[in-house]
């Protein structure tokens, strides 16, 4: 389910802004630059591909303690460009459509065909890495399932971008963005105690830090265990674990109790 979050979100927002600078080269009657967006598109999934890939066989061929670093290093990033993602789509709103307008007014203006394909590169690039940094912790512990989440993501974002776009339903985005951040936060929560889980693992901190804060004694593989078909979707979506140390708790709830509210200010602002 957090997979499918990330890339729906990630995907839709790429896609909104492809399709902003679609429509308006229809308008302004430049239909002959629109294969250079679809190009530069093509090569941002092409090159987040390869990347996605090469970082998958990195990992592949790491030692079981590196791995472990690996994974933790890998959740802290994610839940660092998460929230400054959130936070600044938070901040930007509305003034999206407006520059994305004025910067290919620009390159389609002094009719540079490099212009157009590297921004349309980088408007879909960027959105296509950030999903890769989120999904990479969460690819590590389950990748069939990463991989199925991200394809289900990308099919429901395409298809709610076709139907504003083509169909000319109508959805007001930035409720979408704002319910999505909170869930967002949550997902990014659990990522900062997976993190956490995975560090203690591989330097075994000395003190009371280490130590065990709670242990409801669920077996792993149980219903409501971490990895079994309920607790799993909890784990992913909201860190959810049956038994958790003292510095992944404080960890994973103290950046829940700060970044919700944050979140939470910065829409309303």
């Amino acid at each position: 389910m957090g997979q499918y979050l990330i890339t729906f979100r990630e995907v839709l927002e790429a896609s909104l802004i492809i399709g902003i600078i679609i429509a308006y080269m229809t308008r302004t009657d430049r239909k002959h630059l629109k294969k250079y967006v679809w190009e530069g598109t093509g090569l941002s999934i092409l090159a987040s591909t390869i990347i996605g890939i090469g970082i998958l066989q990195i990992y592949n061929g790491l030692s079981e303690t590196s791995m472990e670093l690996f994974e933790g290093i890998s959740a802290f990033i994610a839940v660092a460009v998460l929230t400054t993602m959130i936070i600044w789509m938070s901040r930007k709103g509305t003034k999206i459509k407006t520059e994305v307008k004025q910067k290919i007014e620009t390159a389609a203006t002094k009719g540079t065909v490099i212009g157009i394909i590297s921004f349309s590169f980088i408007v879909v690039f960027r959105e296509a890495f950030e999903t890769i940094l989120f999904l990479t912790p969460m690819a590590t512990r389950d990748l069939t399932g990463t991989i199925i989440g991200a394809i289900l993501g990308t099919i429901s974002a395409l298809i709610i971008a076709y139907l504003i776009f083509k169909v000319g339903i109508e959805i007001d985005i930035k409720k979408f963005f704002y319910f999505s951040s909170i869930l967002l936060i949550f997902v990014a929560s659990g990522l900062a105690g997976y993190g956490t889980h995975e560090l203690i693992e591989v330097f075994e901190p000395n003190g009371w830090i280490g130590t065990v804060a709670f242990d409801l004694g669920i077996p792993e593989k149980s219903l409501l265990g971490y990895e079994g078909p309920i607790g799993s979707i909890f784990s992913v979506m909201f860190g959810y674990t049956t038994k958790m140390s003292w510095l992944r708790l404080i960890i994973q709830f103290g950046y829940l109790i700060i970044a919700l509210p944050t979140t939470i200010l910065a829409y309303k602002k």
